[in-house]
């Protein structure tokens, strides 16, 4: 019997030590077994001084969409719980600038960065132009007397001719009574007279050929010949046959094609950038590959007042007349390079509107947000005024992702007041007046506010005991802002008080 019961309270006992004890407290009291009361588990130190350490959420974040926020705890359409956000929350980031981003999230969004360069960085104006044409190679065609357009042999425009080729005859009065004179005074033999009326022929246009035509053949011509003056295409056509003109009427107009013009408009940005005689370029949209070198050969002293352009005209050669009259072209101008600035890819700015932004990759996965100051802009390539360094990296895609997820931290931090930094100083007390729980103190300088050593009253926040404290004793103290906006003492450090 003794052994059966030795071996019931041995299973007893064993029992109550696997925190059993409670439901067999009546049978450990009928067999008069003393038992210890269960020590309470102990809680885990976080070093921060228990419970008041424990980190709280502040937010909780959509586990999908980074940009969706619950006050409370909640749950997805999907029923995935929402993660919840700490103000001291870098996702596991070591310390430091900015943010940090797992590894394999970085991977995932495909993140790209390009190092901070500086050299030079040619400036081009990219415009467009069209073909015009070269005025000093233009000649207009008119008569010096009035008459009737006969034997038309232009008709149609951009027809070609060549240099003496005839135009057209007409019948003038004015020709005709000239040449009866100039018969006249061949007749006569006065050499005074002669000259004159050769002189006369000449101004009214008659070309030399036709004076001694009518020298040989000793008659009046009724028919005055028109030749052209030059190599060209027919570029303005005025009369037909038959037409009655006069010497301010312009018969038509030769246009030598073999040098053209291109008018181009500049933004007036770049007009600072445009010189005479710089290279350009020109590209036309019917010959892919092809191009045109020509130059700078003047810019217009005005800015157009509706577009706010510049105004230039670059001179091309035109071998084989590729370059059509009013045709438009793709021009290029190489400007003066800027030297040893830095750059930047252009697809590396984040535009916000009344900024330019970048993304900075920093070391072990961390980003930083960075604003910068733009210069101009070379093809792909944008040059940084400040806010940058060179051999910094800066990221070239996702960076509107991470940008993003910058300014959710930025706001969530926003959310949390920081912590008022504590202000102890030193001082002697010149007066205690305990019924308004009130110290005259004469302080040190105190940097945080930007005090000079004073004499003031300071209240005395409840719970700070003014026992000990006597007139002429020195003492060391901690003063905060109150709600009434003054500065109020909230801490005295016993061990600094001196008599």
């Amino acid at each position: 019997m003794k052994i059966l019961l030795a071996m019931i309270v041995a299973v007893l006992l064993f029992l109550a030590g696997a925190g059993l004890a409670p439901h067999l407290q009546p049978w450990l009291a009928y067999l008069n077994i003393p038992v210890a009361a269960s020590p309470a588990p102990a809680l885990p130190d976080t070093g921060g001084g228990g419970a008041q350490a424990e980190r709280k959420p502040i937010k909780y974040r959509h586990p999908m969409n980074p940009t969706i926020f619950s006050d409370t705890p909640a749950k997805d359409d999907m029923g995935m719980d929402y993660i919840p956000v700490y103000a001291d929350d870098d996702r596991g980031g070591s310390a430091g600038p900015g943010f940090a981003i797992a590894p394999e999230v970085v991977n995932n969004l495909g993140v790209r960065t390009a190092r901070v360069e500086r050299g030079n960085l040619a400036r081009r104006i990219e415009t467009v132009g069209y073909v015009d044409y070269d005025e000093r190679a233009l000649s207009h065609v008119h008569l010096r007397a009035s008459g009737w357009v006969e034997n038309l042999k232009v008709r149609t425009l951009g027809e070609r001719v060549r240099k003496s080729d005839l135009l057209m005859e007409v019948y003038a009065p004015d020709l005709t009574n000239a040449q009866e004179e100039y018969l006249q005074s061949l007749r006569g033999g006065i050499s005074l007279l002669k000259v004159s009326a050769r002189d006369r022929l000449l101004a009214l246009g008659v070309s030399e050929s036709q004076i001694q035509q009518v020298e040989k053949e000793g008659r009046v011509r009724q028919l005055t010949a028109v030749y052209a003056r030059q190599d060209g295409i027919v570029s303005a056509l005025n009369i037909r046959e038959g037409m009655y003109v006069m010497p301010q009427t312009e018969l038509m107009t030769l246009a030598d094609p073999s040098t053209v013009w291109i008018q181009v408009e500049v933004f007036e940005q770049q007009a600072g950038w445009l010189a005479v005689g710089q290279k350009a370029e020109v590209r036309l949209p019917h010959a892919p590959g092809e191009v045109w070198a020509g130059a700078v050969e003047y810019i217009y002293p005005d800015v157009d007042p509706k577009t706010r352009t510049v105004r230039a005209r670059l001179r091309f050669p035109n071998p084989g007349e590729r370059l059509k009259f009013n045709m438009f072209a793709d021009v290029t101008i190489h400007a003066e390079p800027r030297t040893s600035v830095l750059h930047i890819p252009r697809e590396a700015l984040i535009p916000t509107g009344t900024e330019q932004r970048v993304m900075i990759a920093l070391d072990e996965g961390r980003f930083d947000a960075r604003s910068v100051e733009t210069g101009i802009e070379s093809g792909d390539r944008v040059e940084i005024l400040s806010g940058l360094k060179e051999g910094e990296q800066v990221v070239t895609s996702a960076q509107f992702l991470l940008d993003s997820e910058s300014s959710v931290r930025a706001s969530l931090k926003r959310l949390t007041a920081p912590p008022k930094p504590e202000i102890w100083t030193e001082g002697v007390i010149n007066t205690v007046e305990r019924d308004t729980h009130t110290l005259n103190v004469t302080h040190e300088p105190i940097p945080e506010l930007k005090w000079p050593t004073m004499t003031m009253d300071f209240p005395v926040a409840k719970g700070v005991k003014l026992d000990g404290l006597q007139p002429e004793s020195r003492m060391r103290f901690r003063i905060s802002e109150g709600e009434d906006g003054r500065y109020q003492i909230d801490a005295v450090d016993s061990a600094g008080t001196q008599p």
